[in-house]
């Protein structure tokens, strides 16, 4: 998108930085000027992780790079950061200056790793594509540069139970913890083993080299992560099942079990069916029951809760958010916003998404990454009963404004810490209904 635009709630190609920093011991190398760093710890704020942000070693490229090329200094960060960090994995990531002047990152890269150290070099100049993108770029790069030279001993697709699975873009999602965690534990119910790229509850860099055994892909997204699995499945021969938003609730999450429970036994996966149905009435009843213990406070307060609502989030939280709110909570979606600039050729199919969650209900969807602009649609609707916002820190003020609730459920945001809660399943879904509430309750005097 050309020109200038307000409020983004993404960032350029070198946040995937934080992609890098969500793999336990791995650490970004930043060949860019020194602001690059600060900018991407400004908008994910507490996520500099193992060494994020503004610790991210950093040539900072200035003028005497530009004229004389910036190489022999990033040689030299590379080396005394493989001194002082105790790192199992570095990312070398460009900015948008190395990108212009064209240093030759990737053979200097190739001597370290001639010298078997594990590293691994990225393009990500920021005019290059946003962090949604230069997230699949970042994992395709260390499968090929990393995980292509661990194969030895590990046959393609012969771990017949065991899934790669790609899902939300670590930090920019700020329940991906909570949610990946949520996955492995749900697939782990149906008698599956999640290989976890990310996160606490990954095995790190040994996690990365059980790909290749993997014998399918599961892809929970509406539209990023999707090069990863095309390369997968033209490199391993893994085929991958995609799921185009996050299952929230009960309705949604038994569809995705059931979903991947099909592809897995035509994949040739050895499915206990009895255990894994069984899996899932125990896990749907567990939630029902708690959707049970709400009827006398929802009779009680039925005029005082929100009845509709809006949503600023990306493709994937907007679908699975408003399917969420008209089916298990009886909150309308009205005008809802994608604002993570989602292509132009997913468009349709996420509006036919949405579509199927009602034959009798409308919601409009609209995608537009200016979010001040989304803003503006919104500060220009009016319906009737209490509404809702769910969005980024930038929408706490618009939803003062028109006298609505406010979640906090999406990046920027300063008014909310998030450790390991997820929206993710069946518990996801209690606890979206818990923080909306909450929300409502907290505005009784």
């Amino acid at each position: 998108m050309a020109g200038i635009i307000e409020q983004e709630r993404y960032t350029c190609a070198i946040g995937a930085l934080q992609s890098v920093v969500a793999i336990p011991k791995a650490v970004p190398i930043l060949h860019s000027g020194p602001g690059c760093g600060n900018m991407i710890m400004g908008f994910f704020e507490r996520s500099t992780g193992y060494a994020g942000g503004n610790t991210s070693p950093c040539t900072n490229f200035s003028e005497n790079e530009v004229i004389f090329g910036g190489v022999e200094r990033l040689r030299q960060i590379i080396k005394n950061t493989y001194k002082v960090l105790d790192t199992e994995l570095q990312v070398v990531l460009t900015g948008c200056t190395a990108g212009i002047v064209g240093d030759d990152v990737e053979s200097l890269v190739d001597e370290f790793r001639d010298e078997g150290k594990p590293i691994v070099s990225v393009e990500t100049p920021g005019f290059k594509c946003s962090n949604f993108e230069a997230h699949s770029l970042v994992v395709n790069a260390i499968i090929d540069q990393y995980v292509s030279l661990h194969e030895e001993g590990r046959p393609y697709r012969s771990s017949k139970n065991t899934v790669v699975l790609l899902s939300s873009v670590p930090y920019q999602d700020p329940f991906w913890k909570g949610n990946l965690a949520e996955y492995k534990r749900l697939l782990a119910g149906m008698g599956l083993d999640a290989a976890v790229l990310f996160g606490p509850g990954s095995g790190g860099v040994d996690e990365w080299k059980r790909i290749p055994e993997a014998n399918f892909v599961v892809l929970v997204s509406p539209w990023y992560g999707e090069p990863i699995a095309s390369h997968l499945e033209e490199k391993y021969g893994q085929p991958s099942i995609q799921f185009p938003h996050i299952p929230i609730g009960a309705n949604e999450t038994e569809r995705f079990l059931r979903t991947v429970l099909e592809f897995a036994e035509k994949q040739g996966a050895k499915i206990d069916r009895i255990a894994a149905e069984r899996f899932i009435r125990r896990e749907r009843d567990a939630y029902y029951e708690e959707i049970d213990n709400l009827a006398t406070f929802l009779l009680e307060f039925r005029y005082g809760l929100p009845n509709h609502a809006h949503i600023f989030h990306d493709a994937g939280y907007v679908i699975s958010l408003s399917k969420f709110l008209l089916h298990e909570t009886g909150i309308v979606p009205r005008e809802q916003f994608v604002v993570d600039g989602t292509p132009e050729q997913y468009h349709a199919a996420l509006r036919d998404e949405l579509a199927s969650a009602s034959d009798k209900r409308e919601i409009p969807l609209y995608f537009e990454p200016d979010a001040g602009k989304a803003q503006d649609i919104c500060r220009n609707l009016t319906h009737s009963g209490r509404g809702l916002i769910i969005g980024s820190g930038w929408d706490k003020e618009l939803a003062k404004e028109k006298d609505y609730d406010f979640l906090s459920a999406s990046v920027p945001s300063p008014y909310r810490l998030v450790l390991t809660s997820h929206y993710a399943g069946f518990t996801g879904g209690l606890r979206v209904i818990e923080d909306i509430y909450n929300t409502a309750l907290a505005s009784y005097r």
